[in-house]
């Protein structure tokens, strides 16, 4: 069993800064990734643009230098492997932590796919996206049906289907009709939110309007099948012939894993952990939560922008 003084779960830009700060404070940490790094990131959409210019993106003082006055996808993966490099972060890769539990003696122990892990203190930089949230509808698990959205190539020529309201349906419904998709969104909601990107915003609205677009606003999916899509919309139920599916309908973190941990949440519509924001400690003694997180359900509370320093509040109230 290898034993350090912290371990980071998450090796997102957080997870990252995290390490930077234990290696600066001369902490013995590792940093334990069940995908790639940056994982998160890499299974957005493969020509997303960020909402954030690139120096709100930067940590441990590596400049971010775009070609954009906002960066791309393939830029942030460039530069967070490059930070990586430049710190020489110990950094486990493509290694899942299967248990964790804190001991009696008030460290905590860890199982992984590749080993065993001892560690005084831990921190969660977990995101969101590896868990989505299922419509719960016949057809839901044909193949047709993808909750992750990369190019719009392979839905050319193809009747299409997009679910939800937020920047990832509107990307995805504007990419694969300029591709040449016939495209069809079912939005939940009377109207796209205020927190849809404001340079995309009106783009959707005007497709939508013209007729280039289908939009039935208020509507929900009632079942799947190989051919055809059945909703519920204000004037009753819909049948809609159907190539793919795209339930852009949003992620959640890893519950289950944190309250194996102890973690309480809040009694609240958003399933909030329980943690302090002046030090990131949860109700478990030296368990720490970083980024997006914290935010429970709320996804859409803290970005990289806003929880980069996360990390520095961390570190300091271990070296205390």
């Amino acid at each position: 069993m290898e034993g350090f003084d912290l371990i980071i779960i998450g090796a997102g830009p957080i997870g990252l800064s995290c390490g930077i700060e234990a290696k600066k404070a001369g902490l013995n940490y590792v940093i334990i990734e069940k995908g790639c790094l940056v994982n998160s990131l890499y299974h957005y959409p493969m020509n997303m643009t960020f909402f954030s210019t690139s120096e709100k993106l930067e940590i441990g003082d590596v400049p971010f230098v775009s070609n954009n006055a906002k960066p791309t996808r393939v830029e942030a993966l460039e530069y967070y492997r490059r930070v990586c490099t430049s710190w020489d972060l110990n950094v486990r890769l493509y290694e899942e932590v299967k248990e964790a539990k804190l001991s009696t003696m008030g460290s905590f122990s860890m199982a992984t796919t590749r080993g065993k892990y001892s560690a005084r203190a831990v921190v969660l930089a977990l995101g969101f996206y590896d868990l989505p949230f299922l419509l719960n509808v016949p057809g839901e698990d044909l193949s047709k049906v993808k909750h992750y959205y990369g190019e719009p190539h392979p839905y050319f020529k193809q009747k299409v289907v997009v679910i939800g309201a937020a920047n990832s349906a509107v990307d995805a419904a504007l990419e694969t009709w300029r591709k040449g998709a016939e495209v069809t969104m079912v939005i939940r909601e009377a109207a796209f939110g205020d927190n849809v990107k404001y340079w995309v915003k009106p783009d959707i609205e005007n497709r939508i309007k013209e007729g280039s677009i289908k939009a039935h606003f208020n509507s929900t999916v009632k079942s799947i099948s190989e051919t055809h899509i059945e909703i519920q919309t204000p004037e009753g139920t819909k049948r809609i012939a159907n190539d793919f599916v795209l339930a852009m309908t949003g992620y959640q973190p890893p519950f289950a894993f944190m309250k194996s941990l102890g973690i309480q949440f809040q009694d609240d519509e958003f399933h909030t952990p329980v943690y302090d924001e002046k030090t990131m400690q949860t109700n478990v003694s030296s368990l720490y939560l970083a980024g997006v997180v914290c935010g429970g359900l709320k996804t859409n509370k803290w970005f990289i922008e806003n929880s980069r320093d996360h990390a520095k509040l961390i570190i300091k109230d271990l070296m205390q």
